[in-house]
C-alpha cells in the first residue's frame, strides 16, 4: 500500500511539473504594451545606423559623451523623431543650439533610428495628432500664456539672450509641435501631461497651425510682427499724406 501511495504521488508530481513547464513560458510572454515603434528588425537596423553616425557624440549605447552629446537613455521616440525629422540632428557644432535644417535621413532611416533610441528606455512616445482635434479659442489662450512670451504672438520666434533663441513655428508640422511640447527641446521647458493634457496640446497645435494663415480682418497682416512694423507704416503713410497735403496747399494759387 505504501509503495502504491508513493507511486501515485510521484505521478501527480510529474504531471504538475509538466503543467508548470507548459504554463511558465506562456505566462512569461504576457508583457505590458511596448512603446518601441517597429519591430526587432527595425531596432537592429537603427542600431547599425546609430553605430555609424551617432556614437561619436552619444556613446556606443546611448550613454552620452561628456561635452559632446547627452544621454539618449529614456528620451523616448518623440525626442528622436523631433530632432531627426527637423534636421536638427546630426548636429554640426555640439555646443551650439540645434537649428532646423535639411533632413539628413530618409523616412525609413528615421523610423529605424527612432525605434533603436526608443528601445534604450521608456520615454515620451510620438503623439497622435489629427487635424480636427482641439479647440481654437482654447489654443489661443494656452498659446498666449505659455508660448507667446518666447515664440511671439505670431509664432515668428525671437531672441532669448546668451546665443539662445526661440525658433519660428511656421515650418513645424502638427506632430513636431506636439513633440516639442512634450520633450522641451533646447531651452524650451517640458510640458508634461500634468501641465497640459492631450486635449490642451491638441488645441495648441491647432492654434499654431492657424497662425500660418490667420484671418486678418483688420487689413494687411504686415508679417504679423507686432506693433513695430504697424507703427512704421502709420508714420510713413500718415506723415507722407500730411506732407503731400501741405505741399498741395502751399502751391495752390
Amino acid at each position: 500500500m505504501r509503495t502504491r501511495i508513493l507511486t501515485v504521488l510521484a505521478l501527480v508530481g510529474g504531471a504538475l511539473g509538466v503543467a508548470l513547464l507548459r504554463v511558465g513560458p506562456s505566462a512569461a510572454q504576457v508583457r505590458p504594451p511596448t512603446t518601441v515603434p517597429g519591430g526587432p528588425a527595425e531596432v537592429e537596423a537603427g542600431h547599425q545606423l546609430y553605430a555609424i553616425a551617432c556614437t561619436t557624440c552619444h556613446g556606443t549605447e546611448g550613454e552620452g559623451v561628456e561635452d559632446r552629446g547627452p544621454s539618449l537613455v529614456g528620451v523616448g521616440a518623440a525626442s528622436a523623431d523631433f530632432y531627426l525629422s527637423t534636421g536638427r540632428m546630426p548636429l554640426d557644432r555640439p555646443r551650439t543650439q540645434a537649428e532646423r535644417k535639411r533632413v539628413a535621413y530618409s523616412p525609413v532611416q528615421i523610423r529605424q533610428l527612432v525605434a533603436f533610441v526608443a528601445s534604450l528606455g521608456p520615454g515620451p512616445v510620438i503623439p497622435r495628432v489629427t487635424g480636427a482635434a482641439g479647440d481654437l479659442a482654447e489654443g489661443n489662450r494656452l498659446y498666449a500664456n505659455n508660448c507667446a512670451p518666447c515664440h511671439s504672438s505670431a509664432g515668428a520666434g525671437g531672441a532669448l539672450g546668451h546665443a539662445v533663441y526661440a525658433p519660428p513655428l511656421n515650418r513645424a508640422t502638427p506632430v513636431q509641435v506636439a513633440e516639442a511640447v512634450r520633450i522641451g527641446p533646447g531651452a524650451m521647458p517640458v510640458f508634461g501631461p500634468d501641465t497640459l493634457d492631450d486635449e490642451q496640446v491638441a488645441s495648441v497645435v491647432r492654434y499654431v497651425s492657424y497662425l500660418r494663415k490667420p484671418d486678418d480682418r483688420g487689413g494687411f497682416g504686415l508679417g504679423h510682427l507686432g506693433p513695430i512694423p504697424e507703427g512704421f507704416v502709420a508714420w510713413i503713410v500718415g506723415l507722407g499724406a500730411m506732407l503731400m497735403a501741405v505741399r498741395w496747399i502751399g502751391t495752390k494759387d
